[in-house]
């Protein structure tokens, strides 16, 4: 029986054969069983290379298995090492495993050298690899005296470390006495063979602790060389006498400090050669020296560098390639470069090969008189030589066997025998290493056997692969198949894959897939069948995933995640940060569906995972949250380019906290004139960190920056460092420059100081000129102190001036200022306007005309004019009280005006006067006018008194404001029924001489309603209303008692009140339903019959009715207790018109004020009276 190796995956479609299996004999894929004879197998070894620790025992490990179990032995360098004769070395029982007792005596040297282990057993014999034993080493340092360098800024250097060759070598790196790590960069860094490499040294380079340590891994050690002392000077600080005393070890080197193109440091020329072997790192390096430092750049010549597998490392002095390969040779070009120059060096890099596998061979397993054969071929450069061994012997002198063939890298097995069991070695070999490879020939002959458990059960994913083992053994190779349910027939089916293990695989399985399963294999020895159960599971599902957050620091943010499963699964839901576990920290709580995070931190921030985990699958979502925050401050800022005028200022940006900055704001503190107080300079753009500031003579500035994103500005950066520039002459003159005179003979000249940021300089002064505008005077001048005003004494009265003022400081003037008028001081006008004409327009507005006054007789600034008017008092008042007078001011050069609110029939006296910005002048000559008649007001009061069955008195008391001669009153009065309906309107006119008036024949138990007001010449005037009722008759009301006491009429009324109910029940069922009644009627009810329209069939009024059918009189039309109504007092006043007190007019005096006399309130109308309605009106309306 032979297994040969077959392909991974056979798909077997409808229709075709039974679905059947064969295995290849990999160990991998198929161990013979160990209850079979077997020959040895070696399990476990030490590395070729084995390097031990000489402080701890060694173990040289040996581990195999096989039927019946192996004995071992060792050789030591070639020759058999008899374990017995030595008591330190023991071996594992029932293993191959030494360990050689050297902590209690001997040394770690003396069991150096090359070991091999064999196991052998009657099938066979398996050999391990050659073990090289070697002890590690850290030797120390060899003592060598290390004179102190010396050297100019800007020459090279290199401090040689060359530390004691280790077993395996040391890591090297540089330190100071305080073991911290010196700092290296493009100017200054390691190179792979230890040395420190100064492309140019610079003055912070001196120091007398560089120290190369050597820290050997495998023991734990680290060696110290002496410190080395490095002394950097400028050329300048040597001189003729210093230099000749310097000798040559002191004195690094004669190069200049001047710039210079780079050279290399490392390597020497302009081409080399590099050998690395393949599947290492091969790493090439260039150190090149100049001033400015020289920047490397890497290429390959004639191809590129692979993407994936390259690596810069020591700011790009070292290139490095993973995983190299035979493509990797070839020739690699460095470039160093500065602003002087350019050099190349150019390394060929060959890619050597120690063997390695293209086919191991494999162990076979054959049935007596079967074909077979083991297969060895490797690569590498040079190609591999290929030997053969058989239980560990070279095959040429091993024994014969008629069954074996040997073809290169080929041994052909035929009708094989149990005899010709046995473990072949294949060694593949170049001078870089070697292979070896055991792998073992068993002849046997056994029925088949199911290797797996019977009944497993699998529960699979719906959807997914379902995957049911069968794994198998047998000699010769059984066939399988594979069948589903009781009594099924061999799987034909093209869902259906078989693997060559044995395992059954269907591609995507489905509810229906769910089922026993049985798989048979047979040989010609005989049968063997094993079932399985399959059930199919719904799959988890995150049915709502968290989504991607931006939150705020400080803020709180939550995620969901809701997941879906099969209901005989249990989930388990994590949450992970940036694939790992969550922070150990309170903050971060988690229930069923959701992860709340609270108080966020900038480290918070990054990819959240749900993660929903079952026995069989699992299922995950994630989101990113991003924390934001108004940025970090900027950081060192810098002030270069400082002139007189500017400089620049750079910065560097903190963190942006995951919104970008937008702009840098800048502020500078002026510690000179204004320490503590931070102003305004400039905004520049969120790309950038440098901005020219522009600068103001003699200022002792500092800046600082704030940087701005969307959610606001960060806090202010450190401020830089001071910078005070030169004095200057001023660069402007004070603003706000007046002439204003305070007395009539002077001019005070006052100006807005410049402030110490625009002073420029020490010592400022002001220099005031100034000049009569209309005369031939030269500019007087003055120079005054840091002040605000300069008064001018003895000028003229209201005299125009030229005014200047100028800054200088202690350096110089400012520009020439700009030239303003002024005036001096001003006095009170001298005369009065003349030729005052009024016009009276109407009763209460009359029209002022007047000369103007002439601007010399003004002395001063003509404000305008302003007219005092007021009304005669009679002789009583006159002594009672002050005379009123109103005040009306008209500006600008107006020589008319308006006076209204004038009370009509009114005797009124006004003068005119002329303003300046001293005051008045003297008043015009009084002139006197008189109002004509207007319409009265309302009667001040109205009341009935001395009611009786046919008549009412009215008792009244004049208008307040008659406003003319009384000529007569009207009184108009209409009864009202119980319906409110107004009745008949009668017109009464009662002479002007009357306050009282009595009605007679009127109707007994009835309401009337009242309209009163005065008449002048000029018309009627406001009405005042009042309502009320006459005396009840007893007669009659002692009959409809008696009427009401009957029994029909109790029934009658009864009936009334029952359909008076159910109306009621029906209208708040409508009006619950949103039902709406009209109130037209009833908001029309009491109108002024004045103006109540007319029916145009009898000339009548309309009905009347109160404004609600049934409430309560307003309170502002009730009828007082005492049955008078009192008017208030006219609220017509003066409207303001024109300035100052009053009120002022427009150019042509038309009045520009809202003038709006409020209209006298009228009573309200129709409303009933407070007293209530008797049984008698009842009964009446009912009649």
């Amino acid at each position: 029986m032979q297994l040969e190796i077959m392909p991974r995956k056979k798909r077997l479609p409808a229709g075709r054969a039974p679905l059947l299996l064969l295995l290849c004999q990999l160990v991998r894929a198929l161990d013979v069983p160990l209850d079979l004879v077997q020959p040895p197998t070696i399990t476990q070894q030490s590395p070729k290379d084995y390097i031990i620790d000489p402080r701890e025992n060694i173990v040289i490990q040996c581990e195999a298995k096989g039927k019946p179990p192996p004995s071992f032995s060792w050789t030591r360098n070639g020759t058999h090492f008899d374990i017995e004769k030595d008591p330190l070395v023991t071996m594992k029982p029932g293993s191959g495993t030494l360990t050689i007792n050297i902590m209690s005596e001997g040394k770690a040297e003396t069991y150096e050298g090359v070991y091999q282990c064999t196991a052998r057993n009657e099938r066979g014999a398996a050999i391990s690899n050659n073990i090289v034993v070697r002890p590690s080493r850290s030797p120390l340092w060899t003592k060598e005296k290390l004179e102190p360098i010396t050297l100019r800024n800007g020459q090279s250097l290199i401090l040689p470390c060359r530390p004691p060759l280790g077993l395996p070598p040391p890591i090297i790196f540089w330190m100071d006495n305080s073991f911290q790590r010196l700092p290296q960069s493009e100017r200054v860094s390691q190179g792979l063979n230890g040395d420190l490499y100064f492309s140019n040294v610079l003055p912070e380079d001196t120091r007398e602790d560089y120290i190369c340590y050597a820290r050997f891994n495998h023991t734990q050690t680290i060696q110290q060389k002496q410190p080395i002392s490095v002394k950097v000077i400028s050329v300048d600080e040597l001189n003729d006498t210093i230099a000749a005393n310097l000798n040559d070890s002191e004195f690094y080197s004669a190069k200049s400090n001047r710039e210079r193109p780079p050279t290399f440091l490392t390597p020497e020329g302009n081409a080399s050669h590099k050998e690395e072997l393949r599947g290492n790192v091969l790493s090439l390096e260039c150190i090149a020296e100049g001033l400015p430092t020289p920047i490397i750049y890497w290429i390959k010549e004639d191809g590129t560098l692979p993407i994936n597998r390259t690596f810069y490392k020591n700011f790009k002095k070292t290139l490095q390639i993973i995983q190299v390969s035979e493509a990797d040779s070839g020739n690699y070009q460095c470039i160093a470069k500065n602003p002087l120059g350019a050099i190349y060096h150019t390394i060929s890099v060959t890619v050597k090969a120690a063997p390695y596998w293209i086919m191991a061979p494999q162990n076979l397993v054959l049935s007596p008189g079967e074909d077979g054969r083991l297969i060895c071929r490797a690569n590498g450069n040079p190609k591999p030589r290929i030997s053969w061994l058989s239980n560990g012997v070279p095959i040429e002198i091993a024994p014969d066997d008629p069954s074996r063939n040997i073809d290169g890298d080929t041994i052909i097995f035929s009708n094989v025998q149990e005899r010709s069991s046995a473990v072949y070695q294949c060694n593949a070999s170049n001078e870089y290493g070697y292979l070896l490879a055991n792998a073992f020939v068993n002849v046997l002959a056994e029925p088949p056997r199911i290797l797996t458990s019977a009944n497993t059960l699998y529960q699979v994913i719906t959807d997914r692969p379902a995957l049911l083992d069968c794994a198998f053994f047998g000699s010769p190779l059984p066939t399988v198949e594979w069948f589903k349910g009781a009594k099924g027939s061999a799987l034909r089916e093209d869902i259906y894959v078989l693997h060559e293990n044995g395992t059954l695989e269907i591609p995507v399985a489905q509810k229906d897939s769910t089922g026993t399963y049985t798989c048979v294999a047979r040989n010609k020895l005989g049968m063997a069948k094993n079932e399985v159960q399959l059930e199919i599971k719904d799959a988890t599902r995150i049915i709502k995933q968290p989504e991607y957050a931006v939150v705020q620091r400080g803020g709180t943010v939550s995620f969901e995640c809701k997941v879906k499963h099969d209901h005989t699964l249990i989930p388990t839901i994590t949450w992970l940060k940036d694939s790992g576990e969550l922070p150990n920290d309170g903050r971060f709580t988690v229930d069923k569906d959701h992860l709340v995070v609270a108080d966020v931190w900038d480290d918070d921030g990054g990819t959240y995972t749900c993660v929903a985990n079952t026995t069989l699958d699992n299922v995950s979502a994630s989101a990113v949250l991003s924390v934001v925050d108004v940025p970090n401050p900027p950081f060192d800022l810098e002030l270069t380019d400082q002139l007189d005028k500017s400089v620049q200022l750079s910065w560097t940006p903190g963190n942006d906290n995951n919104s970008p900055i937008t702009k840098f704001i800048i502020e500078y503190e002026d510690a000179m004139h204004e320490a503590g107080l931070w102003h305004h300079q400039t905004e520049v753009s969120g790309m950038q960190t440098t901005a020219q500031l522009k600068l103001s003579p003699y200022v002792n500035y500092s800046f600082r920056v704030m940087a701005v994103n969307s959610l606001g500005r960060s806090l202010p950066s450190e401020a830089s460092e001071q910078y005070l520039t030169k004095a200057a002459e001023p660069d402007t003159n004070p603003t706000a420059v007046e002439g204003l005179g305070s007395e009539p003979d002077n001019l005070v000249i006052t100006w807005k100081p410049l402030n110490g940021f625009e002073s420029n300089g020490p010592g400022l002064q002001y220099k005031v000129s100034w000049r009569q505008k209309d005369g031939d005077d030269e500019w007087t001048s003055v120079v005054v102190a840091n002040v605000s005003k300069y008064i001018v004494s003895g000028t003229p009265t209201f005299v125009p001036y030229l005014i200047k003022v100028q800054a200088l400081n202690d350096v110089g003037f400012a520009p020439e200022p700009a030239v303003v008028m002024g005036h001096s001081g001003e006095d009170l006008p001298m005369v009065a306007p003349g030729n005052v004409r009024v016009n009276v327009v109407n009763s209460t507005l009359a029209e002022v005309h007047w000369d103007p006054v002439p601007l010399k007789s003004i002395r001063g600034h003509l404000q305008g004019y302003r007219i005092y008017y007021w009304k005669a008092q009679s002789s009583s008042k006159r002594n009672r009280r002050h005379i009123e007078k109103k005040i009306l001011t008209f500006q600008g050069s107006k020589t008319h005006g308006m006076l209204p609110g004038l009370e009509p029939f009114s005797h009124y006296t006004l003068n005119v006067r002329v303003v300046n910005g001293k005051g008045e002048g003297p008043a015009s000559p009084d002139r006197v006018f008189n109002t004509p008649e207007g319409v009265p007001s309302a009667p001040s009061s109205l009341k009935i008194v001395n009611p009786t069955l046919d008549s009412l008195t009215l008792e009244w008391d004049p208008p307040s404001r008659p406003n003319g001669i009384l000529t007569e009153y009207t009184l108009k009065y209409q009864p009202i029924n119980s319906t409110h309906e107004l009745g008949p309107l009668v017109d009464l006119k009662i002479p002007a001489n009357k306050t009282r008036w009595t009605l007679k024949n009127l109707n007994f138990s009835t309401r009337y309603k009242f309209y009163f007001y005065a008449q002048t010449a000029a018309g009627s005037g406001s009405q005042i209303t009042e309502e009320a009722v006459t005396n009840v008759d007893e007669a009659m009301a002692s009959r409809q008692v008696d009427i009401a006491t009957q029994g029909w009429f109790i029934g009658l009324m009864c009936a009334v009140a029952l359909l008076i109910l159910i109306l009621l029940i029906v209208c708040f069922i409508r009006r619950n339903k949103g039902g709406k009644y009209p109130v037209k009627e009833k908001e029309d009810a009491h109108a002024d019959p004045e103006i109540q329209p007319m029916k145009e069939d009898d000339g009548t009024f309309g009905e009347y009715s109160d404004a609600e059918d049934h409430k309560p009189l307003k309170k502002g039309s009730r009828t007082p207790s005492d049955r008078t109504v009192k008017k208030e007092d006219s609220d017509d006043s003066l409207v303001d018109y024109g300035e100052g007190v009053n009120g002022q007019f427009n150019e042509d005096g038309s009045f520009i004020g809202q003038y709006s006399g409020k209209k006298e309130k009228e009573p309200a109308e129709g409303n009933e009276s407070s007293e209530a309605p008797s049984p008698v009106n009842a009964m009446n309306s009912f009649v």
